[in-house]
C-alpha cells in the first residue's frame, strides 16, 4: 500500500501544480484543450510544446493510477 502512494505521489503533485498553473484567470491546461478541439487553428509549435509540458503530468498520473489499478486486480 505504501508502494502505490509513492507511485502516485509525485504525478499527482505535479498535476497540482504544474498541470495546473496558471491557476487565475483559469487553468492553463484547459484553454490549450480547447484551442486544440477547436480546430487548432493559429496554433505554433510553442503552443504544442505547451500543451504537452502542461499535459504531461496528467498523462503520468493516468499512468501511474492504471499501474496500481492494474496491479491489485
Amino acid at each position: 500500500m505504501k508502494r502505490d502512494f509513492k507511485t502516485v505521489l509525485m504525478p499527482l503533485l505535479l498535476c497540482l501544480t504544474l498541470g495546473l498553473a496558471p491557476f487565475i484567470p483559469g487553468p492553463h491546461i484547459v484553454g490549450k484543450l480547447k484551442w486544440l478541439f477547436g480546430g487548432a487553428s493559429g496554433m505554433k509549435p510553442m503552443d504544442y510544446f505547451d500543451l504537452l509540458l502542461h499535459g504531461f503530468p496528467w498523462i503520468w498520473l493516468i499512468l501511474a493510477l492504471f499501474k496500481v489499478f492494474v496491479k491489485k486486480n
